[in-house]
């Protein structure tokens, strides 16, 4: 990295983090620490919002997917346009009415008070684990493409955001998140004009497209039905939609940013603001990620992009049968470069019987290339025993740190790390006034003052800080890193979900059968994950209709027996 490129970098970090702790370093009481006082305008927590849901993982990963798989992952957020309207509709009004703290103070007053403990306690189980994936994700990567040392990148993020978490709370966090997202929007529309003009001078954004489209990347909607395919129309709609009512509407780190609005109208315009820019910001995303799969149609790419265990390979018995890969890989990539040429001067001449001859001579390359990076895959393996690597995790910012021009270098890094440290610090936030509200507060010290509760609510950041912490230090990768976490998700928010509609519009439903339903339907969840094929996001669904239908069974049961 350049001298421009670190002056960008800090510069922004520094900005960032100095300006949200000026802004609320007098914060002394627990409605400003845990709900931003109600003074959060409608655009402040769409960006808030927004900048919690978009990790670094985001930035990271999902250009990776799309260079992997195409546009289908846009297809995942099908259903949070909907979500959002269903939310507003419902869960905001009841969560205003009552002036809670968490969404899980609710469920005491509706079922009783082992309910809300183990809403919440799902809630922590599964916040406080990803978002030890959320700090390890951009700390793995950038350590390894950059050369940093992984300790100290993961020990940076967590400490700068537990400061600024713990001076401000909920405020810093909502102050913070507006500058992060600006800078993380900018960064990547910047990024996607880039990458379309570092393209051959002969080829253009619609030569671009029909190269994409030829080789399977433009694969925006899948109409199939299959309960084992991640990412189609049904599962984006139905499971999304699930995923998204449980996690906007339960997670505690979004509710936490709507419950500090000025109004129920102020909140409901802000999660509308999210149903309505979400869709096309991942649209944006995952398109710079099939941009840079169509940059490296013309330009070679590396056999394997995470460097750092390329060296591994490199220094290894190996060796030689990784340089017979980089030859093969070179030939491969000479042929489908030939192909992708002959198709956009075919395009350009309007000869389809052209365009689909060279589509057909670039698609045999791709999948010898395929073929040779599983090879390497292997060979890589042999030098990790036990870990699983997502080499495509790396595909975005090898392009940013081996392309890019300085200065814009510097500023895509400023927007994984912004992403790093707004979706961390909306994580410590809401695990800190979870546990303040649901268990400190209500069965350990009932009666202390308000300054006592802030305090402990300081501590306890810290505490979910480290834990977060030590947790990123040691993580593995498993998968996909952004698949990674919304599998987690999904174990858990059918189930939280489950409880929440419950409580909203089953009536007749009581406390006991409602937590025994939940208790029987985190372990069916369990079960179906282990030992069977069905793709995550249906679990959201499975995981809330089994708890009302589950509660509705022992509902008589419970109450013969009492």
């Amino acid at each position: 990295m350049s001298y421009l490129d670190w002056a960008v970098l800090v510069g922004t970090i520094a900005f960032i983090v100095l300006y949200g702790v000026w802004k609320t370093h007098k914060t002394r009481n627990m409605s400003t620490f845990l709900k931003a006082d109600n003074t959060e305008r409608w655009w402040m927590m769409g960006l808030s919002i927004m900048a919690t849901q978009a990790s670094a993982i985001t930035f990271l990963s999902t250009p990776g997917q799309a260079f992997e798989d195409g546009m289908r992952f846009i297809q995942f957020y099908f259903g949070l346009p909907l979500a959002m309207v269903v939310l507003s509709a419902t869960a905001i009004p009841i969560y205003y009415r009552l002036k809670v703290y968490t969404a899980y103070e609710y469920l005491e007053g509706r079922f009783d008070l082992k309910t809300r403990s183990l809403a919440a306690f799902l809630f922590l189980l599964q916040r406080g684990l990803s978002t030890g994936i959320t700090i390890y994700a951009p700390a793995i990567i950038l350590s390894a493409i950059l050369g940093w040392n992984l300790t100290y990148t993961i020990l940076f993020i967590g400490v700068v955001v537990t400061f600024y978490t713990v001076v401000g709370g909920s405020k810093a966090v909502s102050q913070t998140q507006r500058l992060q997202m600006s800078v993380m929007l900018g960064g990547m529309l910047v990024a996607a004009i880039v990458v379309v003009r570092l393209l051959p001078a002969q080829v253009g954004f619609s030569d671009a497209l029909v190269v994409a489209g030829k080789m399977g990347k433009m694969n925006l909607v899948d109409l199939s039905f299959d309960p084992n395919d991640r990412y189609n129309l049904w599962s984006g709609l139905i499971g999304g939609f699930f995923l998204a009512l449980s996690y906007f509407g339960t997670d505690q780190s979004q509710v936490g940013r709507y419950l500090g609005g000025e109004t129920i109208a102020q909140s409901r315009l802000g999660l509308l603001m999210n149903g309505l820019v979400k869709v096309p910001m991942q649209f944006l995303i995952l398109m710079v990620g099939v941009m840079v799969f169509v940059f490296y149609q013309f330009y070679q790419p590396p056999l394997y992009f995470n460097q750092q265990q390329v060296a591994k390979v490199a220094a290894s018995a190996q060796a030689g049968e990784w340089q017979k890969l980089e030859t093969e890989n070179t030939a491969a990539f000479t042929q489908k470069r030939e192909a992708a040429l002959a198709m956009v001067a075919a395009h350009q001449s309007n000869n389809q019987g052209g365009v689909e001859q060279a589509a057909l001579q670039a698609q045999a390359a791709e999948e010898k290339r395929k073929v040779l990076r599983k090879e390497a895959h292997v060979l890589v393996n042999q030098q990790n025993v036990g870990v699983e690597l997502k080499d495509t995790d790396y595909v975005f910012l090898t392009f940013v740190t081996q392309q890019l021009p300085q200065g814009l270098i510097g500023l895509l890094l400023a927007v994984v790390l912004c992403a790093a440290m707004g979706s961390t610090a909306s994580a410590f936030s809401s695990l800190a006034s979870t546990t303040v509200v649901d268990v400190y507060k209500r069965s350990i010290v009932q009666n202390a003052s308000d300054a006592h509760y802030v305090s402990a609510s300081r501590w306890l950041t810290i505490g979910w800080g480290a834990v977060s912490i030590l947790f990123a230090l040691f993580a593995s990768q498993l998968e996909n890193l952004i698949q990674a976490v919304n599998i987690l998700g999904s174990l858990f928010y059918g189930t939280i979900l489950g409880v929440f509609l419950a409580a909203f519009y089953c009536k007749s439903l009581r406390g006991n059968a409602v937590f025994w339903a939940a208790v029987l339907t985190q372990g069916i969840i369990f079960t179906l994950y282990f030992t069977t094929s069905i793709a995550y996001l249906w679990y959201n669904l499975i995981g809330c209709f089994l708890v009302i239908g589950i509660a509705y069974l022992l509902q008589p049961l419970l109450q013969e027996r009492a």
